[in-house]
C-alpha cells in the first residue's frame, strides 16, 4: 500500500537554512506541493537564530497567496512570548485570506526565548493557558469580557473571523510529559519535533494515546505527527551527508543524523517513514534539508502522490 494511503503527508516550505533561501525554490515548492496533493505546508518560528530564517506568518501569507488548496501552518509558535490578541487577529486574517486553510501550532519553547523577549519564564504555563482561552474567545465573533492574571478585555470584538469553525485547528508540540498531557487536554493535534529522536517518538505515542483516553477524548481523528528532517538521493552517502550537515550546523547535534534524521535511496526513505507509521504516526511533516524543489518531486513519487 502506498504511503499516501496510510497517512496524511505535509511538506515543509523552505524557510530556514544555513544559507539564504532562494525565493524561486520557495515558490516552486509551494506550488508543486499544492498541485501534488500534499495536505499542508509548514514553517517554524525562529526569530533570533544563528541561521537564515523567515518570519513564519509573512512566509505563510505569501504561500497562501500562490496556492489554492494546501493548508498553511506554523509548528510551533512560542505562544507565551506573543501578545494573544495580536496572534488571534493575525491567524484569523490568514485563515480568512486563505479561504480557511490556516493551522496554528503552539508551544512553550526554550528558556532563552523568555530572556530574549523579556517574558517571565516562571509564569509561562499559566500564561499559555490563558492565551489559548482568550484567542478562542476572540475567534467566536462575540464580545469578549476577560479578566485574567495576565490580560483584560471588556466588550472586545475582533474581525475578520476565521473561516474554520469552531476555530482554526491548534496543534501542540513538545515531548515533556506535562506537554503531552496539555496536548491531550487542549490541542486538536500533536507534532513531534524534528530534533527529537525517532525512538522518543515511538515512546511518546502510547503516552499521548493514554492521555487522550484519560481526558475523555478519542484517539481516532486526532492527528499524531512527526516532523522529519530528510534527504532522498540515489546515492545514500549524498543523502546522509546533507542530513548530517543539517544536524551539525543548525542543531549542533551530530548524532541527530542517525537518531532523528531520515536519509537514503527512495526505497530506504520509504522504509524509514513506514517505521514511523508503524509507531502510530497519522501525519508526517516531510522536511527536506537541501535541493528543495527536487526533493518535493522525489518524495511525491516515493509516497505515491505522483
Amino acid at each position: 500500500m502506498a504511503l499516501k494511503d496510510q497517512i496524511e503527508l505535509g511538506m515543509s516550505l523552505p524557510h530556514r537554512a544555513p544559507e539564504p533561501v532562494d525565493m524561486a525554490a520557495v515558490d516552486q515548492v509551494a506550488r508543486r506541493a499544492d498541485a501534488l496533493g500534499f495536505r499542508d505546508l509548514w514553517v517554524t518560528e525562529n526569530t533570533i537564530d544563528h541561521v537564515f530564517s523567515f518570519d513564519p506568518f509573512v512566509a505563510l501569507t505569501w504561500a497562501a497567496a500562490v496556492t489554492k488548496k494546501i493548508r498553511v501552518g506554523v509548528s510551533v509558535s512560542i505562544l507565551p512570548v506573543h501578545d494573544p490578541i495580536m496572534m488571534a487577529h493575525r491567524v484569523a486574517t490568514l485563515d480568512y485570506m486563505s479561504g480557511g486553510r490556516a493551522l496554528l501550532g503552539v508551544g512553550l519553547g526554550r528558556d532563552f526565548h523568555y530572556a530574549t523577549f523579556g517574558v517571565a519564564k516562571e509564569t509561562r504555563v499559566r500564561r499559555f493557558r490563558e492565551q489559548l482561552q482568550l484567542i478562542k474567545a476572540l475567534w467566536t465573533g462575540k464580545p469578549v469580557d476577560h479578566r485574567g492574571e495576565f490580560y483584560a478585555l471588556e466588550g472586545a470584538v475582533m474581525s475578520p473571523m476565521p473561516v474554520q469553525r469552531p476555530h482554526v485547528p491548534i496543534w501542540f508540540g513538545g515531548g515533556h510529559p506535562n506537554a503531552i498531557a496539555r496536548a491531550a487536554e487542549l490541542a486538536d493535534a500533536w507534532m513531534g519535533a524534528g530534533g527529537s529522536s525517532i525512538e522518543e517518538f515511538g515512546k511518546t505515542v502510547p503516552i499521548l494515546k493514554a492521555a487522550l483516553a484519560k481526558a475523555g477524548r478519542k484517539v481516532a481523528g486526532y492527528p499524531i505527527s512527526k516532523r522529519v528532517f530528510l534527504s532522498v538521493h540515489d546515492k545514500p552517502e549524498v543523502a546522509r551527508a546533507e542530513v548530517d550537515r543539517w544536524y551539525r550546523e543548525v542543531y549542533h547535534n551530530p548524532k541527530g543524523v542517525d537518531t532523528s534524521g531520515v536519509h537514503g535511496t527512495p526505497e530506504q526513505v520509504r522504509a524509514q517513514l513506514e517505521t514511523l507509521v508503524a509507531m502510530g504516526a497519522t501525519h508526517l511533516l516531510l522536511n527536506p534539508v537541501a535541493r528543495y524543489a527536487e526533493q518535493v518531486e522525489a518524495l511525491a513519487k516515493l509516497t505515491g502522490l505522483a
